[in-house]
């Protein structure tokens, strides 16, 4: 991902993370690959940690979190909130892409079958709802400020720091 939009938008600088080891060795290979100045090398990041090792560069303008909540514990989604507080400067954005619930209800039957298959996986995993999202987004001084359909079902979520 961070590899597509790095082209698009040579003119920013995009610092990626990933809590695995064999996508950060991918994620390093395709900057190679591509010849990108724009993406730093990505950093080790486990989001329920307190301290995730890019302090230095921040205040961050963005933040953007694609197809992790759900397949992570919820524990890790209250960590990408908090940091997200810390770390994005005043009216910076945290964009997360993936499928949500609203209200506790799919919004096709696809996205309730792949909830309920991510939980036989793990219990703690799940399609999130966007009402949960926004308890969180407000702790931690963040607004939901647009949604957006996406193909297969997908949204982005845009939150905006206060």
């Amino acid at each position: 991902h961070v590899v597509h939009f790095a082209k698009g938008l040579p003119g920013w600088r995009f610092q990626p993370t990933e809590f695995d080891e064999s996508s950060r060795q991918s994620i390093i290979a395709w900057i190679a690959h591509e010849g990108l100045k724009n993406v730093a090398e990505p950093v080790a990041l486990d989001a329920r940690a307190d301290i995730w090792g890019v302090e230095q560069s921040a205040p961050f303008d963005a933040m953007l979190s694609l197809n992790m909540i759900h397949i992570a514990p919820w524990d890790a989604a209250q960590g990408l909130f908090r940091g997200a507080g810390r770390l994005l400067k005043s009216s910076g954005l945290l964009l997360l892409y993936g499928p949500f619930q609203e209200d506790g209800v799919h919004n096709a039957p696809s996205n309730a079958a792949f909830d309920e298959s991510l939980r036989a996986r793990d219990p703690d995993w799940g399609v999130r709802d966007i009402r949960d999202l926004q308890s969180l987004a407000k702790e931690n001084g963040l607004t939901l400020r647009q949604r957006q359909a996406m193909p297969a079902n997908n949204q982005i979520l845009t939150f905006v720091k206060s």
